[in-house]
């Protein structure tokens, strides 16, 4: 979902619906916000006719519109612009089965519209946007995002991508894991969205090739995406999620242009750092000193991992998980071993030679040589 907020939605709050983890159940209040089936005339209502100043996104599956309901909650329709040819029972079955996915990392679905051509989704709306909002649209400036907050973005999202892969009845790869669907709520709470909507969509192709050429997947996509003929698997879901850790940690866009104009994958440009030992300088400019040295070291680390271009050498979330959390130093000292210093056919040393991704692997020149031995 685009960050921009709607100007009729700018000074209220969010609904505040519940989800539910396999740890806990809805509160009352998360039951009393599921409208399981909605009519077209109520979301025409909500969103005054998907008036264009409630707009708050549009990405290659629709649009998504602000709105508010008659007990004035808040809420985040998406108008699907090509829903797979079916009968509105074939769409209520699927959309069931998206419904019954709840987890407290995951954005609360809260009903579905199908009325003749329509085929709308309708979701709990998150108050602070998205990631991507933060770390590179118009609340950056605002520098909210503190080392905390991003840590926390960084395990809830792994969180909700595990229960996906591995507790969903059934699992759920997500398809389209990029930091303008790691919505937040009013606490900052990380919500993933957008999952399991390729059920929803024609399995022909075509949508699949409009994701892939979304500008807002650029440096999202594992390099084998585009030979799956548009059907992503976990190690997909996982080397997007290892680009939104390089995110969180150095603040860059998946892919920036370097001084000479020439385009740059984010682990391009954190390899040769952390190759050298350099951490500060991959952190965010924006957190000045105000960041746990080994947290971000971590991040780091794991999100080289999940980056490497051979699907097989990246970790599962389940491994994911407990790297992040920090349980186990020796499988880390282990995967900085295997990351920095072994040969990687789909990374190169600081030459300026091509990666897959079409940018280069070059790391700023060193400052002062005491700062390779960490002086």
């Amino acid at each position: 979902m685009h960050p921009k907020l709607p100007r009729a939605a700018r000074r209220l709050l969010c609904c505040g619906g519940a989800a539910a983890s396999p740890e806990e159940d809805l509160s009352d209040e998360g039951r009393r916000s599921l409208r399981w089936v909605f009519s077209l005339r109520e979301l025409r209502s909500a969103t005054n006719s998907f008036n264009y100043d409630n707009k708050i996104g549009e990405g290659p599956l629709g649009s998504v519109y602000w709105g508010q309901v008659w007990d004035g909650s808040q809420i985040a329709v998406k108008r699907l612009n090509n829903a797979k040819n079916g009968t509105e029972a074939e769409f209520a079955s699927e959309v069931e089965i998206l419904g019954r996915i709840r987890h407290k990392n995951l954005l609360s679905f809260r009903g579905y519209c199908a009325d003749g051509p329509e085929r709308v989704l309708v979701y709990d709306f998150m108050a602070n946007s998205s990631l991507y909002a933060h770390l590179h649209g118009p609340h950056s400036a605002e520098c909210l995002l503190d080392w905390r907050r991003r840590a926390s973005i960084a395990m809830g999202t792994a969180r909700a991508l595990l229960y996906l892969h591995r507790h969903a009845t059934p699992k759920i790869i997500h398809g389209s894991v990029k930091a303008t669907n790691v919505l937040l709520d009013s606490d900052f709470r990380a919500h993933a969205g957008d999952f399991g909507l390729a059920r929803l969509i024609p399995d022909d192709g075509t949508d699949h090739e409009k994701i892939a050429s979304s500008e807002s997947q650029r440096g999202y996509l594992a390099p084998e995406y585009a030979a799956m003929s548009g059907k992503p698997t976990a190690g997909c879901d996982v080397y997007s999620f290892g680009i939104i850790l390089l995110e969180l940690a150095s603040g860059r866009r998946p892919v920036e242009k370097s001084g000479s104009g020439k385009a740059c994958g984010i682990r391009s440009w954190v390899l040769p750092l952390a190759r050298q030992g350099r951490y500060d300088e991959i952190a965010d400019s924006k957190l000045g000193d105000k960041f746990s040295g080994p947290e971000l070291r971590r991040m780091v680390l794991v999100g080289l991992a999940c980056t490497r271009s051979e699907p097989e050498k990246r970790p599962t979330m389940l491994q994911v998980v407990p790297l992040l959390k920090g349980e186990s130093k020796e499988t880390l000292v282990k995967l900085e071993r295997e990351e920095l210093f072994s040969p990687d056919s789909t990374t190169v040393s600081s030459q300026g030679t091509p990666t897959p991704d079409g940018s280069t692997d070059s790391a700023p020149p060193l400052k002062k040589d005491k700062e390779l031995v960490g002086a």
